[in-house]
């Protein structure tokens, strides 16, 4: 059962009128999308291209930069991966994973969001992390020290406990009166701030919001690409976001949550663009 704590703080916050505009806007945006011609035969190409073009914006926003041709042609197997690779390579690796686990830990994020997780890391991590870090794969760091997203500062000390309340916040998904996307926004700061993961936290936040958006029913299509919006708002607003959050209070919330609604607002529209390009038989990327 949801904590009720949680589920009161959440139907506040839903009620903020800054965010409810926020998230209504964003649900539009998907409820488009949703209805585009060029999803009626082919959807399942579209969501295959989603996912590599959410793939490459994750990257980038961990400072490996590429472009949707390249991940598209490791994607479908035409270039190999090295078997050296160097270390933006592998960020983009983890990327491609981890974007491709979202769409399948979608059903037990909700129920399971442990394993979820758990899940969504060793996906991300298992390119990343290398020798004796290697056995934290798929596990939250014990103490050890997280560089990842220094502009936000150190990360919180109660690891497990803070690593629990997003546990109590992905109970919620699912519950009347809780919108998806307020959850997604949420625990993707959580999880940033906390940093639970000795690397790969970026890519594990940005994936829990890919999962959620999607199999939560804000895009049931799986076309959006929500990464494509944080990319497109830059990485300083996406810092700076992320920072007010982490200070507390309604207006840090407020400024995350209508951040990440933009953001999904965004991704829905290169959606669009996606379905555009299928449509005009323009996509080279298998299903």
């Amino acid at each position: 059962m949801p904590d009720t704590r949680v589920l009161d703080s959440l139907h506040t916050i839903a009620a903020w009128p800054a965010v409810a505009e926020a998230l209504q806007e964003a649900s539009e945006a998907c409820t488009r999308l949703r209805w585009h011609e060029g999803l009626r035969r082919r959807a399942p190409e579209a969501a295959g291209e989603s996912r590599v073009r959410g793939a490459r914006c994750s990257a980038e926003m961990d400072g490996a930069r590429s472009d949707d041709a390249v991940v598209r042609s490791f994607v479908i197997g035409a270039t190999p991966w090295p078997e050296q690779p160097d270390p933006a390579l592998s960020v983009i690796r983890g990327a491609i994973q981890v974007t491709a686990e979202a769409e399948h830990v979608g059903r037990i994020v909700g129920t399971a969001p442990r394993q979820a997780l758990a899940r969504l890391h060793t996906a991300a991590a298992e390119p990343i992390l290398q020798g004796e870090d290697r056995s934290f794969i798929g596990r939250p760091r014990e103490g050890q020290e997280c560089a990842e997203m220094a502009d936000l500062g150190r990360p919180p000390a109660d690891v497990p406990g803070r690593l629990s309340g997003v546990v109590d916040l992905l109970d919620c998904v699912g519950t009347p009166g809780v919108p998806v996307a307020l959850v997604a926004a949420l625990a993707h700061a959580e999880i940033a701030v906390v940093r639970p993961f000795l690397r790969g936290n970026g890519l594990v936040a940005r994936a829990v919001e890919r999962a959620l958006v999607h199999a939560g029913g804000v895009d049931p299509t799986g076309v959006s690409v929500p990464e494509a919006g944080h990319l497109r708002r830059g990485a300083t607003p996406y810092l700076g976001s992320l920072t007010a959050y982490a200070r507390g209070g309604r207006e840090g919330v407020e400024l995350w949550v209508r951040h990440v609604a933009g953001a999904i607002t965004d991704g829905a529209a290169e959606g669009e663009r996606i379905a555009d390009a299928v449509r005009a038989g323009r996509l080279d990327l298998a299903p």
